[in-house]
């Protein structure tokens, strides 16, 4: 077996595969462009308070779930800050057009009667609904931790049908139809494209209940980045890969931004495939065919974020996650239309909070214009967009909540340039590659690749999100270690 392990990029897949790979003996190496680790999990400071860079509500760290299992075994589940969400209200969903508010709880009953209530001619048509993306999720052995040899064109035909279609056999009412799917802004799903296993991934883990990281996500994958460590590891921060050196179909080392080598028996990259494939000092190491299929699947969308710092003792700490939807018929399609909104918690948390994180789908087309420039040297109309998209946002807040702008002290934004810039995501994609029901060949990326000692990991493989990421690590630490091998020790 192989004994050394280097690998590219410090997001969340890159520091569950080092962190299983380096407990089980391997020599592990992490490289990571940015100053810190943790991709999506990076923290950042501004106004003197910790901001994450993405809104981080996340499944399967309930008891018995199954990533608070992995980290069970990886020896870190007393070392994780997590605040669970109470179950009478993880979500809370506002409608502009008729104003209407949906308190969404979790479990299968809670999911269930929570929209009973508005809908209560549906409620058994809900609780069908409900047990059918258990069912879809019961088919998924990776998601349970079961050992497995399934192939995703055995499931069953529920499994890969479009999500609006899935939705519709069991739910009746039109505006119920829409309200179920509020998840979308959490996969990047179009309507008739999306493959219902992502909407029933998605909500069953909303269903089974919620956590928030206190004190900032970085902690996670800081606390991720010791386990490497303390099995002998290494994890470089501040210097990306530069080149990637092969001979014939094989890498035999490569180089740092900072001209620094290294090389080992295996690799494993944590990046987006398009941000990987321009390293390769020869383009022919992978057949034209793969690479062309790489750069043409297509994207899930953007986000805008708004960062507030909060007055003290001006704004009460909110313990769900909010959706704004501007319409029923805008579900689907949020762009301008629906952004999320949540208060993180500290360690401690009180009464108030002292911060607020926005996230608004955004099209990558609506930042294409400036793709060409740099952080920290954007045009004035550039900056200017991003004034009106706050403004925007502020706004809409204050229709749920009255004077908002008054609790405000100050705050900062972020665009699709810069997800893309700082996560080496293409067009600044939140969710990785689209899932498409009506072309599964071409969506479904192994972790395997025409390199025999290069793999893949991350949240364009498999399934993406908090989740996602770690069971695809499983499954790229498998192709290393044999089938089943870690499933077997969890």
């Amino acid at each position: 077996m192989a004994k050394r392990a280097l690998i590219i990029g410090g997001g969340l897949g890159g520091l569950f595969c080092g962190a299983i790979l380096a407990k089980e003996g391997l020599q592990v190496t992490i490289l990571e462009k940015n100053a810190t680790i943790g991709g999506g999990l990076q923290s950042f400071t501004r106004f003197g308070e910790v901001y994450d860079t993405g809104m981080h509500v996340v499944g399967g760290l309930q008891e018995g779930g199954n990533i608070r299992r992995l980290c069970q075994w990886l020896g870190i589940w007393d070392k994780v800050h997590v605040r669970p969400i109470p179950t009478e209200c993880t979500d809370r969903l506002y409608f502009a057009e008729d104003r209407q508010y949906y308190d969404i709880a979790s479990g299968k009953e809670g999911f269930a009667a929570s929209l009973s209530k508005h809908f209560p001619r549906q409620h058994d048509n809900l609780k069908a609904y409900v047990e059918a993306m258990y069912r879809i999720c019961d088919e998924m052995d990776l998601f349970h931790l079961r050992p497995s040899t399934r192939d995703i064109f055995s499931h069953s035909e529920e499994f890969t049908m479009p999500a609006g279609s899935f939705i519709r056999q069991y739910i009746s009412d039109e505006r119920l139809q829409q309200i179920v799917a509020y998840v979308n802004p959490l996969y990047g799903g179009r309507k008739e494209v999306t493959p219902a296993f992502i909407h029933a991934t998605i909500s069953v883990l909303h269903i089974n209940g919620l956590s928030r990281f206190a004190g900032g996500s970085q902690l996670f994958a800081e606390t991720l980045g010791s386990v490497v460590k303390e099995h002998g590891g290494e994890v470089i921060s501040g210097d990306g890969v530069q080149r990637i050196h092969t001979e014939g179909r094989s890498i035999t080392g490569i180089t740092t931004r900072k001209g620094k080598h290294y090389a080992a028996d295996l690799y494993i990259s944590d990046i987006h495939p398009c941000a990987l494939l321009p390293l390769f000092d020869e383009a022919s190491a992978l057949p034209k065919a793969y690479r062309t299929r790489m750069q043409e699947i297509p994207n899930t969308y953007s986000a805008f974020l708004l960062y507030l710092k909060l007055k003290p003792e001006a704004f009460r700490y909110l313990d769900y996650t909010g959706y704004y939807v501007q319409g029923y018929d805008k579900v689907w399609n949020p762009m301008g239309s629906a952004f999320l909104y949540m208060t993180p918690p500290e360690i401690e948390q009180g009464e108030f909070s002292r911060k607020m994180i926005i996230a608004a789908p955004t099209e990558w087309q609506e930042v294409k214009r400036w793709a060409g420039t740099a952080i920290g040297h954007r045009s004035e109309d550039y900056k200017a967009w991003k004034q009106r998209k706050a403004e925007f946002l502020l706004s809409r807040m204050e229709e749920m909540f009255p004077r908002f702008k008054d609790c405000i002290e100050d705050l900062d934004t972020a665009s699709p340039l810069t997800i893309r810039d700082y996560y080496g995501a293409k067009e600044g994609t939140m969710f990785g590659y689209a899932k498409d029901c009506t072309n599964m060949a071409l969506s479904q990326v192994p972790v395997v690749t025409k390199i025999p000692n290069l793999l893949l990991t991350g949240q364009c493989v498999n399934l993406h999100g908090f989740c996602g990421v770690p069971l695809t690590a499983i499954n790229t630490c498998e192709a290393i270690l044999g089938p089943n091998h870690v499933i077997n020790k969890l």
